[in-house]
């Protein structure tokens, strides 16, 4: 190999490199963008504002009237570049003395949805839905108890030990899925919050700050 031929693949593998840096860019997805998220409807309305708090922009979700509904983004997430899913919340008060693994219990003050799509085989989509739960403990994971497809994780349990703490979480999509549904993936098609108390039957709330996806050496 001669030295120009040499010199040509070196500059070949920086170009890719370079690609491949700016693939990796993190996507940021902020209050004001979420809030034009397009609603979708289990039960009812839960009502979803665009507010500032805590000197921040906030999605204020409230359900007070046995709803369940979400606002969900149907875009394709590339999880070879950007795998790590961050998210912002904050709850006050969850629900107590109820089974999240029953129909009768299925409710929580937050979640994220993170999904892999198939419109045509509807049997083949799977999700995962990173809970704020009431009663289980963190860490913990079930199958969610209308759809087997979904599976359900404790990402924070119980309220805070202080109202309008906020908290901010991290989850490796692809490892998740990998895990939890045995999928090898390297995108999904959709991510959605949802705060839900049509089963539970009270009332409870939640806010959301940014949420952005990540490459899996982020140290931001």
């Amino acid at each position: 190999m001669t030295i120009r031929t040499t010199t040509r693949a070196a500059l070949g593998i920086v170009a890719v490199a370079a690609i491949h840096a700016v693939a990796a860019e993190p996507v940021v997805y902020t209050p004001e963008d979420i809030i034009n998220w397009e609603p979708h409807s289990f039960t009812g309305e839960t009502r979803y504002e665009l507010v500032e708090v805590d000197g921040r922009a906030a999605i204020h979700a409230v359900c007070d009237d046995a709803t369940a509904s979400g606002l969900f983004l149907e875009d394709s997430v590339d999880l070879t570049q950007t795998p790590v899913l961050e998210w912002e919340w904050r709850v006050d008060e969850t629900f107590s003395g109820i089974d999240e693994t029953r129909k009768s219990g299925d409710d929580y003050p937050a979640r994220l949805y993170a999904v892999d799509e198939h419109r045509v085989l509807r049997w083949r989509t799977r999700a995962l839905n990173y809970v704020w739960s009431s009663e289980m403990d963190k860490g913990a994971d079930w199958e969610n108890a209308y759809a087997s497809q979904a599976h359900m994780i404790a990402v924070r349990s119980g309220p805070p030990d202080s109202s309008g703490e906020w908290k901010t979480e991290r989850r490796n999509l692809k490892e998740d899925f990998r895990a939890y549904h045995g999928r090898d993936l390297d995108q999904i098609d959709a991510l959605a919050i949802m705060t839900d108390c049509d089963d539970v039957g009270e009332p409870i709330e939640a806010w959301y700050g940014k949420i952005r996806l990540l490459p899996e050496s982020s140290k931001e």
